[in-house]
């Protein structure tokens, strides 16, 4: 029986580790659902809305600030623009840091620092396809005729994974970032927008 005993065992590593290392892609999966369903119950297992939110004030202040910058360089009342544009991150960060706002993070739509942003309606047509792993990527036309950003998702350590969207080679892209919470759980705790253009690993 000893034999037997080793097999299983064997067995049970191999589907626990195969598990482990496809655990962010099923969470990825099912938060996706869930946002696109406006699922505030299942979303609450799959983001964490606190991390999310301090991630959402800190790189929407920042997009906002380059935005006023290179909007106002040469204006003498460039602190008072800072001071409107970080006026605007609150309303911005509430409005993303909602189911609608998920989904939309999710669907190749992220916030682009403009005064009363709101994330903008996802539709069946433009709902875009789980991302695919590193290396790999998929374009599909949205019912408005434009084509949707292409996505790829990886590990960036063992506790961190990244789904990234870009427009088209040369394209802003953004990403978002899911954290691992204990063994096999995940949660979208954090974004990164007009990132440098270098892929997920």
């Amino acid at each position: 029986m000893k034999p037997v005993a080793v097999t299983v065992a064997v067995a049970m590593i191999v589907v626990m580790v195969g598990y482990g290392y496809a655990s962010p892609y099923i969470a990825l999966s099912r938060l996706k659902a869930a946002a696109d369903a406006r699922d505030a119950a299942a979303l609450n297992a799959y983001v964490d809305y606190p991390a999310l939110r301090i991630s959402l004030k800190e790189q929407a202040g920042e997009m906002v600030q380059r935005r006023i910058g290179a909007e106002h360089s040469s204006n003498p009342l460039l602190l008072f623009g800072a001071a409107i544009g970080t006026a605007l991150i609150s309303p911005l960060v509430d409005a993303y840091a909602t189911p609608e706002g998920v989904a939309a993070l999710l669907n190749g739509m992220p916030p682009s620092g403009k005064p009363g942003e709101t994330p903008p309606p996802v539709s069946d047509s433009a709902r875009a396809p789980s991302p695919a792993p590193a290396d790999a990527s998929e374009q599909a036309s949205a019912g408005n005729g434009k084509a949707r950003p292409q996505s790829t998702a990886g590990y960036r350590s063992p506790n961190q994974f990244v789904v990234t969207w870009q427009q088209s080679a040369n394209g802003e892209r953004y990403s978002a970032i899911l954290q691992r919470h204990g063994l096999f759980s995940w949660k979208l705790a954090a974004v990164e927008l007009n990132e440098p253009a270098e892929p997920a690993h």
